[in-house]
């Protein structure tokens, strides 16, 4: 398979290793100096583009993309909610296709079906309160994450008690219906989820602690794997049915 990268930092050197040792051919790396090869012969030879760069540029990134003809797949976050109408449509009215996930990890997969598992269960049991804390490196331009917002919009539709999240602040107001959110940047951490429920008698907590980045990468490039195959509009439970 030829793959294109767009963005070329930590993650992108680490869809590139990963790519290679599974066969794959690197055809074409975009990244801030080069923007002018989304028009090249080389970057529209890609069967599928591989993007992760930050929420200011994804959303340009994924239309220049698509304007060339190739395939995408999107792990950038704090973009799509704005612009996830006008990508599903894209998709569905005129044939282009993104993969999209705010989280590529195979172990945040199980872990997400896992949160899911827990809330519906927990929805019965009004005693526990539920909160999260996410941490990210300093490098992370949005909060909460991605992943900590997908997690918490799982909760929220399976506990009943729960009708919205929100990033925890010091002026955060203690509303009963809200899933408090804080978002912690320290060092050079990959990502902690953790997910608390606490009562007066107990707590249960889970946690996925990411230890280096080749868990996402290697997320991102079975994406890619299946996205060369597929079309539309395509997420982490297309690609994984046990998230459905």
């Amino acid at each position: 398979m030829k793959i294109a990268l767009i963005g070329y930092g930590k993650m992108g050197k680490e869809i590139e290793r990963i790519a290679l040792s599974r066969g794959h051919e690197v055809v074409c790396v975009i990244d801030i100096n080069n923007q002018e090869d989304f028009d090249s012969d080389t970057f529209k030879s890609a069967d599928v583009a591989i993007e992760f760069t930050n929420p200011t540029a994804a959303y340009g990134n994924c239309l220049r993309a698509m304007q060339a003809g190739v395939k995408l797949v999107s792990g950038s976050t704090g973009w799509l909610a704005q612009h996830e109408e006008e990508m599903k449509r894209l998709c569905t009215e005129e044939g282009k296709t993104l993969f999209w996930s705010s989280n590529f990890s195979l172990g945040v997969a199980i872990f997400s079906a896992v949160n899911k598992y827990l809330a519906r269960i927990m929805n019965e049991f009004p005693t526990y309160d539920v909160s999260m804390t996410e941490t990210h490196h300093i490098h992370k331009l949005d909060a909460p994450s991605g992943t900590a917002i997908t997690l918490a919009e799982d909760i929220v539709k399976n506990i009943e008690r729960k009708t919205k999240w929100e990033l925890a602040s010091s002026e955060t107001k203690d509303e009963k219906e809200a899933l408090y959110i804080t978002a912690l940047r320290e060092g050079e951490v990959p990502g902690i989820h953790s997910i608390r429920y606490d009562s007066e008698a107990d707590s249960i907590t889970i946690t996925h602690d990411a230890k280096n980045r080749s868990g996402f990468a290697l997320g991102a490039v079975l994406a890619a794997e299946y996205t060369a195959q597929h079309t539309g509009f395509l997420r982490m439970s297309d690609l994984f049915p046990f998230l459905k």
